[in-house]
């Protein structure tokens, strides 16, 4: 099982509504548990079985947890050459307010700042600010308000200029 059918899983565990999944395979055993209980918290153990080859099977894992990192500053594109593209760090839902009845964080032609809150990504009941690691004006909203997102996808354009 590689590190996508794994992403896939949690995403189709949370979108379920179902408060506790557990997989068993030759090598591998997952349990994802969602909180939806009483908590509003989720936990994810990926737990390795000992194999013939445990390097091979552990490294997989590894990567897994290590997938949630500060919003991602991907290199310009081709035809957007002189702008930057900020990317989402999870997996979620994309809001641009931060509730229903509050205005949007940023509007095309907005200027913005390290550290401005941009979004919020609500993954498995929690709602993750995303905050801008450069200075600089949004230039293209790329997703729409409540839909989902993939991790790495391209949320904002920004003209750092």
């Amino acid at each position: 099982m590689d590190i996508k059918e794994i992403q896939n899983l949690i995403k189709f565990v949370a979108k379920s509504g179902a408060s506790e999944v557990k997989l068993e395979m030759d090598d591998i055993k997952i349990t994802i548990k969602t909180g939806s209980e009483d908590k509003g918290e989720s936990t994810t153990i990926l737990q390795q079985i000992p194999v013939s080859n445990p390097i091979a099977q552990a490294a997989p894992v590894a990567e897994v947890q290590a997938t949630v990192p500060a919003v991602p500053v991907a290199p310009p594109a081709d035809e957007n050459s002189k702008y930057v593209t900020i990317k989402s760090p999870i997996i979620g839902t994309f809001y641009r307010k931060p509730a229903p009845d509050k205005p949007v964080f940023v509007e095309v032609g907005s200027s913005i700042k390290e550290g401005d809150v941009l979004c919020v990504i609500e993954a498995m009941k929690l709602f993750n600010e995303i905050e801008s690691e450069i200075s600089g004006k949004i230039v293209k909203i790329l997703v729409d308000d409540a839909s989902p997102v993939e991790f790495d996808q391209p949320l904002f354009l920004v003209d750092p200029s």
